[in-house]
């Protein structure tokens, strides 16, 4: 069975929320953040060096990194589910999108959360990061358009990728300006399989209000 060494309001939600669309039995860790620093606890690091999460354990592997375990979930998992055939323009643009979601997308999001903590001494940086999130969900927002999923408009590991920046961009009120990004947030979050996993997890602090 799949261990999820689970960060309460992290990114390894979408992890808890893929194995529910599989119906993939697996056990979860719990770790809770710290109150006052809203850091991951150290008990983490017994698990993974970096004390991060999400990590999984699966088949006597640790895999962490969320493009990655999405990966490993689906090849091993998933049965030809929730992955464009190989070989396919959909699957180049589908590991595009696995790997778009960490390696630029968040960028701009946690740059904007830690020199939030420097008060006005990031002032000169705000601009350029807020355009930065501003371009990165735009072109989320272009390329999905009017569908309902970004590759083939069906529902794939791209999908879970992209849940959590789809979240924040929610949160932070950028669905005024990328409705249908708003719309693909509300639609994940009222997936039965998203429910369930959520339900594990509560309180969620990305929970989109109804």
């Amino acid at each position: 069975m799949i261990i999820v060494h689970h960060l309460n309001n992290s990114r390894s939600q979408r992890i808890l929320w893929l194995l529910e669309e599989l119906g993939t039995p697996y056990e979860i860790r719990h770790y809770q953040r710290d109150a006052v620093t809203n850091l991951a606890p150290p008990e983490l690091k017994a698990v993974h060096p970096l004390g991060k999460s999400p990590v999984i354990e699966d088949a006597g592997s640790i895999i962490f990194e969320s493009g990655a375990i999405t990966d490993w979930i689906l090849r091993r998992h998933g049965h030809g589910r929730m992955i464009p055939q190989q070989g396919t323009q959909a699957h180049e643009d589908y590991l595009m999108w696995l790997h778009f979601a960490e390696g630029s997308a968040m960028l701009p999001f946690l740059l904007g959360l830690y020199t939030s903590r420097l008060g006005e001494a990031a002032a000169p940086l705000a601009p350029r990061i807020q355009e930065q999130v501003a371009a990165h969900v735009g072109y989320f927002s272009h390329c999905l358009g009017d569908n309902d999923w970004l590759i083939e408009n069906r529902l794939t590991g791209a999908d879970i990728m992209m849940s959590f920046i789809a979240e924040i961009a929610a949160m932070q009120g950028l669905g005024a300006h990328f409705p249908n990004v708003l719309a693909y947030a509300k639609r994940i979050q009222s997936r039965p399989a998203w429910i369930a996993a959520a339900s594990k997890t509560e309180p969620y602090n990305f929970r989109l209000p109804e």
